[in-house]
């Protein structure tokens, strides 16, 4: 498998702009976590969870979410929105529920965040026969002009966003399938700010730096923010899913917990 090191001060940014992300930062179309999960409740493990964009939709589609994340500012907003979900501090290399004990693990936008060396075999591990491993991402349209002048503004994107080779370089996982799906954000002018404020690239700027670019971003949206609803912001929501190998045996030696026996009250837990 190809050597991934994420960034660990550009990961820990977020810790700093956790309420801009949580107001700002889009959902996700419910019909592409159908895709990724199915439309029949499922026990999920959602990695790198955020404040619960992905967990929202999830729940409401019926699902049983434990969401993770090695950031505890941002699971404290998720625990606010998603009160139904159980939630604990943990990183994707290290899950803390018991092997084959959930049928999808699900990630969006974060998993470019993970040494997938170590996270895919625990993926693997905490997956039923025929579990499902599934990655989704928000992505600027940028074929429409003025949304490519804001990405210029902004900077290059934080991320890689095709996780196909890192699954299938894995070996634990079958052929990977994906599919896309488009989706407009409305956007005031501060929430736009929000938005760009709370990329991980922007958030490490000096105050100098990020005031500059927040400036650009203002003179954009005076040009393009018109009417009543504001900005629209287009996005196309890439979406990847791929099944465990039959063949992939988990590791007993170690006791982990089951996401049934967690409880809705066993919410913010650092299992380390």
């Amino acid at each position: 498998m190809s050597a991934h090191r994420p960034d660990p001060d550009h990961a820990r940014a977020f810790d700093r702009v956790a309420d801009a992300y949580d107001r700002a930062r889009p959902s996700y179309p419910r019909e592409a976590v159908q895709w990724l999960v199915g439309s029949e409740p499922a026990q999920v493990l959602e990695l790198g969870a955020g404040t619960g964009k992905l967990t929202e939709v999830l729940t409401a589609s019926g699902h049983r979410v434990t969401a993770t994340d090695p950031s505890e500012q941002m699971l404290r907003l998720l625990r606010a929105h998603v009160p139904g979900a159980m939630v604990a501090l943990a990183a994707a290399e290290n899950v803390p529920l018991a092997a084959r004990s959930v049928d999808a693990v699900v990630a969006g936008q974060s998993f470019h965040w993970f040494d997938h060396g170590r996270a895919l075999p625990e993926v693997a591990r905490v997956l039923r026969p025929g579990g499902v491993l599934g990655a989704v991402w928000n992505l600027r349209d940028e074929r429409i002009p003025w949304v490519r002048r804001l990405g210029v503004i902004i900077g290059p994107s934080e991320q890689e966003n095709d996780p196909r080779r890192a699954i299938d370089e894995s070996g634990l996982f079958e052929t990977v399938e994906s599919s896309s799906f488009r989706f407009w954000q409305p956007l005031t002018r501060e929430s736009l700010r929000d938005l760009v404020t709370s990329r991980s690239h922007v958030a490490t700027l000096s105050d100098t730096e990020r005031g500059r670019v927040l400036a650009k971003v203002d003179d954009l949206y005076d040009d393009y923010g018109r009417g009543a609803d504001g900005m629209l912001l287009p996005y196309l929501t890439h979406a990847f899913r791929a099944r465990v190998r039959p063949q992939v045996e988990a590791d007993p030696g170690t006791a982990y917990a089951d996401p049934d026996d967690l409880g809705t009250d066993a919410l913010l837990i650092d299992f380390h």
